[in-house]
Parts: C-alpha cells; structure tokens; sequence
C-alpha cells in the first residue's frame, strides 16, 4: 500500500527525518517556511527577557529608520493587514516600546516613533539577531550569502506581485 505509514516500535530511530511526500520534497516554499520556523526559534530562544518585543524586531527596526510613518505604511512594510498590526502596536505603546501621535491634518491617522526604551530594545535585539545570523550562516563563502541574499530579495519581490 503506496504512502503507508511504518508502525512506530521501540526501534524506530528518532533522529531520521521524516519522509515528505515529494511536491513538499522538491518545494522551494516549504523550505523557505520551514527556515523561517527554525530561524525565528532560535532567535526567540536567545530574547527571553524581551517577552514579545523579539518577534517583532523587523517591525521596529523599520520605525526606528523611518520615525514618524503612519500605520498603514508600516503594515505594507511587513505584509499584515493595518488591522493586524494595530494590536502589536497597542501592545508595543502599553509596553513603553514605541508611541504613536496624530498626524497633522488627519485626526484619524497615527504616526509611529520608538521610544528612548525602544531604541535600547532594538539595539540588543539586533546584537541577538546578528549572532544568531552568524551561525545560521557557518560555512557560507560572503559569495554565498551575497548570492543567498539576491535570492531571497527576488522571492520576496516575487511575492509582493502576488
């Protein structure tokens, strides 16, 4: 029977992987995804102390370069929905991390800036991050990881035009 599962004995060797079925083998994407699950768990397993600040890193090393952007450029800049970046943001400004103010001539619009607390919290997140990008590349040739980076950006881009 084709795609039958082995019965799982006390021999089995838990260290094998498990086998995928051949679309998943040869897919680019489900590489890409399962980077992404492994990268982030590594990187959140050197921040406990920074709660849920971490996993938002990306988001504000974006303010942090572009002070005072409204909310829905931010969204586009991380690919969420405004209405799924307004909580991270709430809880961001709760936190003391970032502060958001009303844009001049548009009461219904905010514009976000990172706190003293903030820029201290990017700095040693990005400290984090970095070490953590040194191992992820161990072995990587700078040709490597110049050509890998190109590669990635022309994905991303791919994805934008989706």
């Amino acid at each position: 029977m084709q795609g039958a599962a082995a019965p799982v004995t006390e021999d089995t060797d838990a260290d094998l992987p498990l086998a995928l079925q051949p679309a998943l083998a040869d897919s680019i994407n489900f590489r890409l995804r399962m980077a992404q699950i492994l990268a982030y768990k590594s990187f959140e397993a050197t921040t406990p102390d920074h709660g849920g600040a971490a996993r938002y890193l990306g988001l504000l090393s974006i303010i942090c370069q572009n002070p005072g952007q409204p909310q829905h450029r931010l969204a586009e800049a991380v690919g969420l929905q405004r209405s799924s970046l307004v909580p991270i943001l709430d809880r961001m400004e709760r936190n003391g991390v970032l502060e958001r103010r009303a844009v001049d001539g548009d009461r219904r619009a905010n514009a976000v800036w990172v706190t003293p607390l903030g820029e201290e919290i990017v700095a040693d997140l990005s400290a984090r991050a970095n070490a953590v990008e040194q191992q992820t590349l161990d072995g990587f040739t700078e040709a490597e990881i110049a050509q890998l980076r190109a590669m990635l950006d022309r994905v991303i881009s791919n994805f934008r035009r989706l």
